[in-house]
């Protein structure tokens, strides 16, 4: 071991899974039940039993999200659907806390052509309104000369309810606005390929206005994906936090600048003993995934014995970081030294507040001896 330590982590999958679980169900840091037993079958060596136990958690970690993006989505029509001032019926929103992983696919393929068929009626509500906009007061193109040639207005409204029933029904004002505007242009068609003409340009802005739709519905889910890859490493982190701290307590050690405040600090915290008077250890957990540490001096060594006791205090926080490594593997974070420096190597660094403090001292008796 060392008294300089560079280590990578990694989790194991059941609590990188079991974490994304407690994250979507709304609750905080730690362990879904078979989470925790997929660990203990771990820690068990049961390898057979750890494996059907780590499925169950996949399972259950992929339907419960097939399940948040279907809630996703109602809240998302239930939106567009207050806009429009619609009266189209949708599923209620579940709450998947409790739930097996059967409960919720089942759920997932009966709410999906029930969110399908409320969309597709969105749209025809949309276009419905389109149609009201542009046919409820008296069109001179269409109203007069039927005998003429010019096309009806009943079966040119309907043919343009159609076309508009393909725009998205979540498109934004503005997009609804610029088809409308095209659609206006019927009023004053006087033949049937002059509707037909403005017929196709209100099927290129449907076809633009969907496009940017698409776009921005792409557009969040890559936010929320990114939303949920950094909640997730947010919460990777705090596990591997919360289970070194509680690892060093047990041995004794006190835990200083808080793991609990890490997210506000530079990520280094101070390991200390009651019966170390001149010695501390810096670690430095970056995300979740590697951790540095290293034992510093509060003092400057001013003698071979001082120096002795380095080397006794440097062995003693490698065993007890040995021991962690143990400890904190049968929690499913697994650490592998990737550098380290021996015990008595180098001279031990003085820390940096000791040495801010000296400095300060040293200048107040250069200052007192310039004004004797």
């Amino acid at each position: 071991m060392s008294s300089g330590i560079d280590a990578d982590i990694a989790l194991d999958a059941a609590v990188v899974l079991s974490l994304g679980m407690t994250r979507l169900l709304g609750h905080g840091a730690g362990l879904a039940g078979r989470g925790a037993e997929a660990l203990a079958e771990l820690a068990a060596g049961r390898a057979e039993a750890r494996a059907a136990a780590l499925a169950e958690v996949r399972t259950h970690e992929r339907a419960l999200r097939e399940a948040v993006e279907r809630d996703a989505r109602i809240a998302a029509l239930a939106g567009t659907r207050a806009k429009l001032g619609a009266e189209v019926p949708l599923p209620d929103r579940l709450d998947p806390a409790g739930r097996s992983a059967a409960e919720l696919t089942a759920w997932c393929a009966a709410t999906d052509p029930v969110l399908d068929e409320a969309e597709r009626r969105l749209s025809e509500h949309l276009a419905a309104q389109v149609g009201t906009q542009i046919f409820g007061v008296p069109a001179e193109g269409l109203a007069a000369g039927v005998a003429d040639g010019a096309p009806r207005a009943g079966d040119v409204r309907e043919h343009l309810e159609r076309i508009v029933a393909r725009l998205l029904p979540d498109a934004e004002e503005a997009e609804r606005r610029d088809v409308a505007e095209a659609a206006r242009l019927l009023a004053g068609a006087a033949t049937p390929a002059d509707a037909e003409a403005v017929l196709q340009e209100v099927r290129l802005r449907i076809q633009e206005a969907n496009r940017r739709t698409r776009e921005r519905r792409d557009e969040e889910r890559r936010r929320a994906a990114e939303r949920d890859a950094a909640e997730q490493a947010e919460a990777e982190r705090r596990y591997v936090l919360d289970s070194i701290t509680t690892a060093f307590e047990d041995m004794g050690y006190e835990v200083q600048a808080g793991f609990e405040t890490l997210t506000a600090e530079d990520g280094t915290v101070t390991l200390t003993k009651g019966a170390w008077p001149d010695h501390s250890v810096r670690m430095r957990v970056d995300d979740a995934a590697h951790v540095r540490a290293s034992m510093v001096r509060e003092r400057p060594a001013e003698s071979e014995d001082d120096r002795r006791v380095d080397v006794e205090r440097e062995r003693e926080w490698c065993e007890a970081f040995e021991a962690a490594r143990d400890r904190l593997a049968g929690e499913g974070i697994r650490s592998e030294v990737a550098w380290r420096l021996e015990p008595g190597v180098r001279e031990l660094p003085v820390s940096a507040e000791a040495r801010q403090t000296r400095g300060r001292a040293g200048q107040r008796e250069r200052s007192r001896e310039r004004h004797k």
